[in-house]
């Protein structure tokens, strides 16, 4: 495979997976055309069945003269390589002989079913292939009896030399394998039907190699479902021809269907067509390959139980499917890998590939591709390209269909790039709505159509609750993306090809909704009525309920009126309505819904019942919690990961001062050099730099890791614990040093000891040091705020100059004969003190006022906007109006693709009321953006952000960034009156399924349950918490003891 530009946009491993996940396996055919394999197998077994019909059969010898003897007819009348026969016929061993003798003729078939097939539809077919002849049955020669082309009759021979027991000289075979195999009309439902023109070479790629020959052989069993107009026909006739199999044609009844089916070894079709079907019913059956429709789960897992269930995926201008997949129950389907000698790439609208697992569209290459559209020049080259990743000139075509690769290799089918709508502003995928449908519990199959700007799901069977389909819509998909209405039907009807007729679907859902505003009239007009019969009791039954009472009334009056004045759609389907706010309608009138089989009773059922996402939230039932209650409270409480690092960091320390004890304690400059090596730990734990650094090899897991890995990776906002830790240790080591250096100062050293200065420095250094850590003290700092932020930076700075002095002052103490800047060069503890010191100063060296444009949002909050840099999603920026007195840290919000950022700043104390009433033009910032706890989104697969009030803050970038799938849950008062319009649509644009409770009006929630519900819809991984302590606390035990990864803010730091 060529790279070339197009993959420099790719990381190395999705360059070197391109192209390992995008080129099937490469196997070379043995025969390059369908009836040379063909040959090979009737002279091999000339007695076995080729094909089996109710009532009749013939073998390989059989098949092979006459179809030899309809090839001889064909080239009298002028048909050879490069002709196309027009095939007008129903499933019949008649078709398979009418196959076959085109093809020995050297022509292509164009296959018509003559019960199917519409008069425009085979007019148009006949020109535009340029048949030269019609091959056909005597029953449907009256539909081509006006075209004045030659027509041959399969059901009445004509003479010839079969006929006297003498073999029809067999036509010179000059077929190649880049000749026409056959032409496929498609369904036209874009416009007038395009032909597919298909190659021999293309169809022996798929139907003679592995896997595409589904294990077809001489004595296995194939049946013949589909409808001959279909590419997924061929794969059943034509797979069966060339591997010496024998073709099962079914019948027209449904008892001669199953009874096909019951005898059949391998069944090809599609989706639809095996839902009404009970694989238990069919332990013959081996091998199971469905295409043409996306396949449900449901339909997948119960016959991969009992066969080989492949799911497959192809249009017709890539030979019938390109990809296919072993699906094992309970697994993830998907469409598989490329089939051999062919490639299949996922590329942006640019044509550059995109990364594993990001959407593009599908495009495919190698031996599949066909050669185009008959007489449509410019579509074909509209949607055939020179292949720009290989270096033979070969052909890739777009297939139209949206696609991404999963982390195994295996492509994941996102649907039709027509199938992308827009509802309420908002793409939508239609394929993926129906999916979304199809995990409700019972469901079979599931469409979704947009209908007159609203969304429509229709689902089978007919006894599912449409609350349930909602409900488990709408835990993978957005408010918007959830149906509107719900139709539920005993089954899909279905085109000739076999595949869910969305036609008949659309055009019930109109009936429906005619039918729907008469009902509504009717409804007005008896609602006099009905209270009058309700007041003098005539609507009186069992019921005790006055709502329910009136409803039936209503609902028994409504079916009379539609009897009397709706009489003239009498002969379409009538629909069962439940219109809640209205009127509860607790029957329906039935009627027959014509079907191409049989004639089936058909229900609509359609609910418009708006739920708020919290409703009944406070009857769901908890999940147990993990572990015994000792041991969870030590560990995700007591024990949190942050008191670990702590708690690790200060028992060594201890561990090493209780020996320093026990042998005899340490000379005064030894102290000092462990006491300098703590805070030097706890000083560079606190610099943004570092700080950010350890995020960043952090979240660079992959988020394709076991999750077990990245949970752990995702705490790494705990390093706090190392800096108060060795905070806390060096102050312990600090007051040891006093000690032994006031000993050393009143008795003196063997050699050397700390002088008097040093004692004096040292207790200095040791008073400011707990006056930080006691102002540090979450609950001193809490309420202190403002205090601890001077104290912390005052006092702070004031000991780095005295522990420079006590550096210098100690060195000299214990330098002996060496000069004093020899010892200090040499020292561990001067260079430990430059870096703290650099570390220290080199925020402020990056001090600077910045402008800012204001945006009051409310009398609580007002949004700043900035320039001067452009910050990731998850950092957090420190502002200030006078430098030396105080900062506050606010987390920043970057516009995708824009430069610079954002920030709220909400009403929380004197600070932050000011630069609401009086917003600032200019504030200090200082050193860079640091990163906080959210910095661990791009960690995980999907999230739950529970934010309350200003929590949003943080919030937003990461939501905005839409880089990771997250559902919000935002309680707050009145949020569009506090945070303003902007703000909040831009949250619901970026994510539309977001849930927003209004404490004011619903008052307090339970966050845990509220929580547990969201996490459960969204098939969320982890839980990411922006609130205050009390609650950030509870509901991140509320998650972990549960075994939910949940992430809040550390206050013990």
């Amino acid at each position: 495979m060529h790279t070339g530009p197009a993959l420099d946009a790719l990381s190395a491993v999705d360059k070197l997976r391109f192209s390992q996940y995008g080129c099937g396996p490469t196997s070379t055919p043995p025969f390059q055309c369908v009836h040379h394999a063909f040959s090979f197998h009737s002279a091999l077994h000339p007695d076995d069945l080729a094909v089996q019909d109710v009532s009749d059969a013939i073998t390989f010898t059989q098949l092979d003269r006459q179809s030899t003897c309809l090839a001889s007819r064909l080239r009298v009348e002028g048909v050879g390589p490069g002709s196309r026969v027009c095939l007008l016929v129903e499933r019949s061993i008649s078709m398979v002989v009418g196959i076959l003798g085109i093809l020995k003729a050297g022509a292509a078939y164009v296959p018509c079913d003559g019960k199917v097939v519409s008069d425009t539809s085979l007019e148009h077919i006949l020109k535009d292939s340029e048949s030269k002849v019609v091959i056909t049955l005597g029953k449907f020669f009256h539909r081509v009896s006006a075209s004045k082309l030659p027509v041959i009759f399969l059901d009445k021979p004509p003479p010839c030399a079969c006929s006297t027991g003498n073999l029809c000289s067999k036509p010179e075979d000059r077929s190649s394998p880049d000749d026409s195999v056959y032409v496929i009309y498609t369904s036209g439902t874009t416009g007038i039907p395009k032909g597919v023109d298909v190659l021999h070479r293309n169809v022996t790629n798929l139907v003679c190699l592995v896997p595409g020959n589904l294990g077809m052989a001489p004595g296995v069993r194939v049946s013949q479902l589909m409808n001959i107009a279909f590419d997924m026909a061929a794969w059943e006739i034509l797979g069966s021809l060339c591997n010496g199999a024998t073709l099962v044609l079914r019948g027209q009844t449904s008892k001669e269907w199953r009874a096909a089916m019951r005898t059949a070894d391998v069944v090809i079709g599609t989706p639809s067509m095996l839902a009404p079907h009970d694989p238990a019913d069919y332990p013959n059956i081996k091998t199971v390959a469905v295409a043409g429709e996306a396949c449900p789960r449901a339909i997948a897992d119960s016959w991969a139980g009992h066969a080989r269930f492949y799911n497959c995926c192809g249009p017709t201008e890539v030979t019938i499917v390109n990809t296919m997949h072993l699906h094992s129950p309970g697994r993830s389907l998907s469409i598989g890998r490329p089939t051999p000698n062919n490639n299949v790439y996922v590329l942006d609208e640019r044509m550059n590939p995109t990364p594993i697992g990001v959407p593009g569209i599908m495009w495919a290459g190698g031996e599949c591709v066909t050669r185009g559209y008959l007489n449509l020049p410019d579509k074909t080259n509209e949607r055939y390209k020179v292949d720009p990743f290989m270096n033979d000139g070969s052909i890739m075509f777009n297939t139209g269909d949206l696609g991404a690769w999963r982390p195994d290799g295996t492509l994941e089918h996102l649907g039709r790039i027509d199938d992308q709508v827009k509802i309420k502003g908002f793409r939508v995928e239609l394929d993926g709505v129906a999916v979304a449908m199809e995990t409700t519990d019972g469901i079979i199959a599931a469409a979704a159509m947009l209908i007159d700007g609203e969304l429509w799901g229709f689902v089978t069977p007919d006894c599912v609750s449409e609350d349930e389909v909602r409900i488990a819509t709408a835990k993978i998909q957005p408010y918007y993306a959830v149906p509107t209405h719900i139709v539920a039907l005993g089954s899909f009807p279905r085109t000739g090809n076999d595949k869910t007729d969305k036609r008949a679907l659309r055009q019930l859902a109109l009936d429906f909704r005619n039918r729907e505003k008469a009902i509504s009239v009717c409804e007005k007009q008896l609602e006099p009525l009905v209270t009058s019969r309700i007041a003098n009791g005539a609507a009186a039954g069992p019921q005790t309920n006055s709502s329910s009472t009136s409803s039936l009334t209503i609902a028994h009056t409504v079916e009379e009126v539609k009897t009397d004045k709706v009489s003239d759609t009498a002969a379409s389907p009538v629909f069962l309505i439940r219109q809640p706010s209205i009127v509860d309608h607790s029957k329906g009138l039935d009627a027959p819904m014509p079907s191409e089989d049989s004639a089936s009773s058909v229900e609509l059922k359609t609910e418009a019942v708006f739920r708020e996402p919290w409703d009944g939230y406070e009857k769901d039932v908890l999940p147990d919690k993990l572990q015994g209650k000792t041991v969870r409270n030590l560990r995700h409480q007591i024990f949190s990961l942050y008191r670990r690092l702590f708690g690790v960091v200060f028992v060594t320390n201890m561990a090493i001062f209780i020996t320093f004890l026990i042998r005899g304690g340490a000379d005064a400059q030894r102290l000092g050099l462990i006491t300098l090596a703590n805070l030097f730990v706890a000083i560079l734990m606190r610099q943004d730099y570092v700080v950010n650094t350890f995020f960043n090899v952090f979240c660079a897991v992959p988020p394709s890791w076991p999750l077990s890995i990245r949970r752990v990776c995702a705490r790494v906002y705990h390093i706090g614990g190392l800096h108060s830790g060795c905070a806390t240790s060096g102050v312990i080591w600090l007051a040891l040093l006093c000690g032994q250096a006031t000993r050393e100062a009143i008795h003196g050293g063997i050699v050397s000891h700390a002088s008097v200065a040093t004692v004096a420095i040292s207790y200095s250094i040791l008073l400011l040091l707990l006056g930080i850590v006691i102002f540090a003290h979450p609950s001193m700092r809490s309420k202190r705020h403002d205090s601890f932020e001077r104290v912390h930076r005052f006092f702070g700075w004031t000991s780095i100059i005295l522990v420079w002095s006590q550096v210098v002052v100690l060195t000299n103490d214990y330098r002996g004969d060496q000069s004093l800047s020899h010892a200090l060069v040499h020292s561990a503890p001067f260079w430990m003190l430059l870096v703290m010191t650099g570390s220290i100063i080199l925020p402020w060296l990056r001090l600077r006022k910045v402008p800012v444009r204001a945006e009051v949002l409310s009398k609580h909050a007002v949004r700043l906007y900035f320039t001067y840099s452009t910050p990731i999603p998850g950092s957090f920026v420190r502002l200030s109006v006078h430098p030396l007195k105080d900062w506050h840290g606010f987390a920043t919000i970057p516009v995708p693709h824009e430069k610079g950022f954002s920030l709220v700043v909400s009403k929380a104390g004197d600070w932050t009321n000011s630069r609401i009433t009086d917003p600032p033009s200019t504030v200090w910032v200082r050193g860079a953006p640091c990163f906080g706890v959210l910095r661990i989104v791009p960690l995980f697969q999907r999230l739950v952000f529970v934010a309350t009030g200003s929590g949003i803050g943080p919030c937003a970038p990461c939501i905005l960034e839409q880089r990771v799938p997250i559902r919000l849950l935002w309680t707050s008062p009145n949020v569009r009156e506090t945070f303003g319009d902007k703000l909040v649509d831009e949250i619901l644009g970026a994510s539309p399924g977001a849930v927003i409770y209004d404490t004011r009006k619903h008052g307090k929630p339970d966050m845990v349950k509220l929580t547990l519900r969201l996490v459960k819809e969204f098939n969320a991984e982890a839980v990411c918490v922006i609130s205050n302590q009390k609650l950030t606390q509870k509901i991140v035990y509320g998650m972990m003891s549960r075994g939910i990864p949940a992430f809040g803010a550390i206050w013990d730091s």
